[in-house]
């Protein structure tokens, strides 16, 4: 299977951003012929980078990664929403405020990656996942509905959704009480996701519910 794996540069004032320096640190996935692609956290342009690679690789699925702040865990993101509300300026200055991403795409659009199989395998091995109902309204949430979108309207691929990273230590230490985790964990949970996509599992019945 070809999987194309994207991360995101960084953005808000971090020097680094946790999942491209994860994904970098991916080994060989059994099965998989893995492709990497860093993208900008820019409105639009993400979306339009990672069509551009799928084009041309034509991956079987696409995976995007992204840094959540404040997570604790890697959290497998369920649904992409068809708005920008962004609380900051991406990198190139774009602030959208309660703005659809596309005129005629669904007001929603649901991840077809076995993300309650991923959840237990990456438990599986010893690394805190969950499931998340959300993936905020900033350039992850974006570009997530922007893959989707693509997917519906052009099959640009079978699979595609979008993973969640907390941040890693250095870009906490002046920041009291916020979650981290090692990159070297992140770099096994995000290869453990793989090697369950990779092996065409099917989804299984499990909680992955929360109460809000």
């Amino acid at each position: 299977m070809k999987i194309l794996i994207t991360g995101f540069d960084p953005f808000g004032g971090e020097a680094l951003n946790p999942a491209w320096e994860a994904i970098e640190g991916i080994k060989e996935i059994k099965n998989v012929e893995l492709i990497k692609l860093q993208v900008p956290t820019v409105f639009y342009q993400s979306i339009q980078a990672v069509v551009d690679e799928a084009k041309r690789c034509a991956p079987d699925a696409i995976v995007c990664v992204g840094q959540a702040g404040g997570r604790y865990d890697i959290t497998l993101e369920r649904v992409a929403i068809n708005l920008d509300d962004a609380r900051i300026k991406d990198n190139c200055g774009n602030q959208p405020i309660d703005t659809k991403i596309y005129d005629d795409g669904e007001n929603a659009y649901f991840s077809n990656l076995p993300i309650k199989a991923i959840v237990e395998a990456i438990r599986g091995a010893e690394i805190p996942a969950s499931v998340s109902n959300t993936a905020g309204t900033f350039v992850c949430n974006h570009l997530m509905y922007g893959v989707l979108y693509f997917m519906a309207k052009a099959h640009l691929t079978k699979q595609a959704g979008f993973i969640h990273v907390p941040y890693i230590p250095q870009q906490v230490v002046d920041k009291k009480n916020m979650p981290s985790m090692e990159k070297e964990r992140i770099t096994k949970a995000l290869s453990v996701a793989l090697e369950v996509i990779g092996s065409n599992q099917k989804e299984i019945i499990a909680i992955g519910g929360s109460e809000c």
